[in-house]
């Protein structure tokens, strides 16, 4: 039996997340997980049982090879061989039966795709086709729950135990919101659709890693299809619009902390943005003026005059160029900062047109909020007082609300500029996801557009687990 089991690892093309895991597992010195001298026990069938489920779940017996199992433990307890051999049965029941466990455990706990390995690898940093080894965009830096060698061990330990039905009642997802998915897809009939909450049900499979955070029933988040940001509190949720990333320069999918807000900040212009849009102005003063740029020398921290430089000087990466804050400052009055590794934020703009558009997807990465000073409120809950929410007022030109502040704005000769940063204590939780379906506060469920492409991938990963023919 061994033998036919190394047979069908080493002929296994299959390349679902835990099939290297089985092949592994039978191509070395192994032990039979599922049987034994006496035949196959009643694992098999509780196993069995749940994978006679997954059509619940949008999925297809075929991929978990039920009828293929069913038949063969037929045969095996009735000792009706035919003209096959006691081991070619045996052998294909213990490695479809390891099989089919290992990948109906795995995705029920973790998910049955690696958005790590698929979102990670699908944007080229240098779109250039000579490039033998591409490096790409991480467009998914969320800290998720995901399968290791202890989990595989302990899984094929609990079925040797016999202990096969709480092991599989264990992994079970626990998620409101995932049961309400499931229970739509058996009364949708629509294909697009299907897909739509089969996606949408796969993300609310991984399970994020906790923030750890004292503040508790307060967050952000921002579902990037939707292009909305969402303020809970315990007893009510604010809304608001958004911009984010392009189709080329995604906002990338993160958790963190918000922790700072920075009034009138400066805005220090990406490299990308100066190659493509500033480098072509080298030497034009009143361009520069204008849009109140400064050029900064980076080894010396000098300013350089900008009629003095060229394209090449500022393509180089010596030169930093920086906006003014301000008014008419690309960031806004305001930015959100939280701690992630691609230098994105939150923040203010100064084209407050944007916010009609139906599509807003124009940024590199960033993501801009219209009710910057309203989210600045929620940061802060009940932590400052009405003279500080003032200053913030009065430092981004808004009119004041206290009698203290609209008589320091009565005096002409004061400055505007009252407060530059803020820390926030505590931290309050960030999401950025992409939920293509969401519920809304009424209960009702909405869709949005798929402006990323990550449900085509998604639904691609998933392609194994749907096909029934």
């Amino acid at each position: 039996m061994r033998q036919q089991c190394r047979h069908l690892a080493i002929n296994d093309n299959d390349s679902t997340q835990t099939d290297h895991i089985t092949r592994k597992l039978y191509k070395s010195e192994f032990t039979p997980v599922w049987v034994n001298r006496y035949g196959v026990d009643s694992c098999a069938d509780t196993l069995l049982a749940y994978l006679k489920t997954v059509n619940q779940i949008g999925f297809s017996e075929k991929a978990f090879f039920t009828r293929k199992l069913e038949k063969d433990l037929k045969r095996l307890r009735l000792l009706d061989f035919g003209d096959q051999d006691i081991n070619t049965i045996a052998a294909r029941l213990e490695y479809h039966l390891t099989k089919a466990f290992l990948r109906y455990c795995t995705g029920q706990r973790f998910g049955f795709t690696n958005p790590y390995s698929s979102l990670n690898h699908l944007d080229p940093i240098a779109d250039d086709s000579t490039v033998r080894i591409k490096e790409y965009r991480h467009l998914f830096d969320i800290p998720i729950e995901r399968p290791d060698k202890a989990f595989y061990s302990d899984a094929l330990r609990n079925v040797v135990e016999c202990k096969t039905a709480e092991f599989l009642h264990s992994v079970q997802p626990d998620n409101t919101t995932l049961e309400e998915l499931r229970q739509m897809l058996n009364t949708v009939a629509d294909s697009k659709k299907k897909r739509r909450i089969l996606c949408n049900m796969e993300r609310h499979r991984w399970r994020r890693t906790p923030l750890a955070t004292s503040d508790l029933g307060r967050k952000v988040v921002v579902n990037i299809p939707a292009f909305t940001l969402y303020a809970y509190s315990p007893d009510s949720v604010m809304t608001m619009k958004i911009g984010c990333g392009s189709t080329k320069t995604k906002t990338p999918l993160l958790t963190s902390q918000i922790s700072r807000m920075d009034i009138n900040p400066q805005w220090n212009i990406p490299m990308s943005i100066i190659k493509k849009d500033v480098a072509k102005h080298a030497g034009n003063s009143h361009y520069f003026d204008s849009h109140r740029y400064f050029i900064v020398e980076r080894e010396t921290g000098k300013r350089i005059d900008p009629s003095s430089v060229t394209t090449e000087m500022l393509k180089s990466g010596k030169y930093r160029v920086t906006q003014e804050g301000g008014k008419g400052n690309s960031l806004g009055r305001i930015i959100f900062r939280f701690n992630n590794n691609f230098s994105v934020y939150l923040h203010d703009t100064s084209n407050r047109k944007f916010f009609s558009q139906a599509v807003r997807s124009v940024s590199h990465g960033c993501i801009r909020v219209e009710k910057p000073f309203e989210l600045a409120q929620f940061l802060l809950n009940d932590n400052v007082d009405e003279w500080t929410l003032d200053k913030i007022r009065i430092s981004m030109d808004m009119t004041p609300q206290t009698d203290k502040g609209i008589r320091y704005v009565s005096d002409t000769t004061r400055s505007r500029k009252l407060i530059n940063s803020k820390s926030l204590q505590p931290n309050i939780p960030l999401y950025i996801i992409y939920q293509t379906m969401s519920k809304t506060s009424r209960g009702n469920w909405e869709t949005y557009p798929d402006i990323y492409g990550f449900d085509a991938v998604t639904s691609r990963q998933l392609a194994p687990f749907l096909d029934d023919k």
